[in-house]
């Protein structure tokens, strides 16, 4: 238990310490939501990781899937890196950090507004953000809490206040500067666990082929050996969670505002790189570790009715490491946690203030006053978070689903299609707000569609069609409006020659 403690101490204390060395960095609006737009590739890849992955994933994604598909909950992890890094940074990266930086847009809200000419897209855009980031961010409080109470047998409730106040106080001091470097902090820590929590719990099953010929003799209903086969027992609804843990990424406002703080356009290749190799280990080795979670089935997991607590899984199968592991899994999971939280605060207390407050209802709103109302609407958002965790609807994956399909739902392909093609209508994103946010809402209440996961993947993947459907029936944009947009990829810049040759050499 010291050890423990010391660890989650030693934590604590080196987040604050960045916060209150980051507060200097803090004394405009654009260096609280930006960092300035001078943000390194290392810091950007590892803040795009950590906010990407937290106890959600570790806690209660890669213990559901990982129990219902076996060894084969790994494709996720791997479309994870593949789609959701790899893909997101090469087709987003540049173009969103130039439109962003062309429309002085801080915001993901407010892109929308300034790219579709429509001041209403932007604040129904600032009200769908805040108000589905709010049950995500309930889920990795809910996850978090959980791996607490197993480790320090301290009540739920103590664990979700204490993150919340944590979280609260090193935003406030330092803004996203302090988020990015607490993100690479917590990035190294979460690289160095996972391996160490795998090759823990591997060795004592006696390795990683003893282990698989374990999970092989598990019974299943599909076939024999089926949660250690190649595709698992359930190949279809597993695609469906790749798709929405992948390509849902791609329309989150917290991910998309990675790219709007990164400095330059070589950053962007070496951030490209970076991030791929750190989703592959740390999405590829909790889905990998989740796939062994039938090896631990025990009654700690069942309740009363013997309903599988998807949720508890994880926790109990590390409940049986020794407790150095322990402490570097609880250091491990709060890193992961920390950067998703932050970022999620900043994002949502950031939108609200500058996208539907400025301007709409505070008229000639002050720099001050932009960042006093940030503070203000951060804590606000962070309260009501940790009200809907302390008393959560549903257990982990759910939450993370409904909030993930409507705000990927709604966002995702009027954002792609904003940045390269021109014909894009803002009719056609108001069809896409009404597809993610309708659908997701009226699946919780009439259940159509069984599982909120793939509620959420098939929003996603119809707003790729209304997008441009609408589009095509609907009364365009003005040219000018539209050519003067596209310009900003054509702007002619200066570099060295060791970039670029000149053309008399090429002759």
């Amino acid at each position: 238990m010291a050890v423990k403690i010391l660890l989650v101490i030693i934590f604590f204390v080196i987040m604050i310490g960045v916060g209150w060395y980051s507060r200097k960095h803090t004394t405009s609006v654009n260096d609280f939501v930006l960092g300035g737009r001078g943000v390194g590739p290392w810091l950007t890849a590892f803040a795009y990781g950590t906010t990407y992955f937290s106890a959600v994933v570790f806690v209660g994604y890669a213990g559901q899937f990982g129990f219902k598909y076996g060894i084969a909950a790994t494709w996720i992890g791997i479309g994870n890196a593949m789609i959701g890094s790899l893909l997101a940074w090469v087709i987003l990266g540049r173009r969103t950090r130039i439109m962003s930086k062309y429309f002085d847009s801080k915001t993901m809200p407010d892109y929308f507004g300034k790219r579709y000419k429509s001041n209403k897209l932007r604040i129904a855009a600032s009200m769908i953000a805040f108000v589905f980031l709010i049950p995500y961010t309930a889920s990795v409080y809910n996850g978090l809490s959980r791996l607490f109470g197993m480790a320090f047998d301290i009540p739920f409730k103590y664990c979700v206040i204490a993150m919340a106040v944590l979280t609260g106080i090193y935003i406030v001091l330092g803004g996203y500067m302090a988020t990015a470097i607490n993100d690479f902090i917590q990035g190294i820590v979460m690289l160095f666990g996972i391996v160490a929590v795998i090759a823990a719990v591997l060795i004592g099953k006696g390795g990683f082929m003893s282990a698989i010929h374990q999970l092989a003799d598990v019974p299943s209903t599909v076939q024999n050996g089926a949660y250690a086969s190649f595709f698992g027992p359930d190949p279809v609804n597993l695609f469906g969670v790749i798709v929405l843990t992948s390509l849902g990424t791609w329309g989150l406002p917290q991910m998309i505002h990675k790219f709007y703080t990164i400095k330059d356009e070589k950053s962007i290749k070496t951030g490209t790189i970076i991030s791929t190799v750190f989703a592959l280990i740390i999405s590829g080795g909790c889905y990998f570790l989740g796939g062994f979670g039938r090896l631990f089935d025990s009654p700690a997991i069942h309740n009363a009715n013997g309903t599988v607590i998807f949720d508890a899984i994880i926790p109990s199968m590390l409940s049986t490491l020794p407790d150095i592991i322990v402490g570097i899994v609880i250091v491990l999971v709060l890193s992961a946690s920390m950067s998703t939280l932050s970022a999620l605060v900043l994002t949502s207390s950031s939108t609200l203030t500058l996208d539907f407050l400025k301007d709409n209802f505070i008229k000639n709103m002050s720099e001050k006053k932009q960042l006093l109302y940030m503070r203000i609407l951060l804590i606000f958002f962070i309260v009501v978070s940790v009200v809907i965790a302390l008393d959560p609807p549903t257990f982990i994956a759910q939450l993370m689903g409904i909030s993930w399909g409507a705000l990927a739902g709604s966002f995702l392909a009027p954002f792609i299609y904003g940045l390269y093609w021109k014909g894009v209508t803002k009719y056609s994103v108001w069809a896409c707000f009404a597809c993610g946010v309708g659908v997701t809402v009226s699946n919780i209440y009439l259940k159509f569609i069984a599982s909120p996961i793939n509620a959420g993947a098939m929003v996603m993947v119809a707003g790729l069609v209304i997008v441009p459907v609408v589009s095509l029936l609907t009364p365009k944009m003005k040219q000018q409006d539209v050519e003067e947009i596209f310009e900003c990829y054509e702007e002619k810049v200066v570099v060295e020659l060791k970039e670029s040759l000149a053309d008399e050499e090429l002759n």
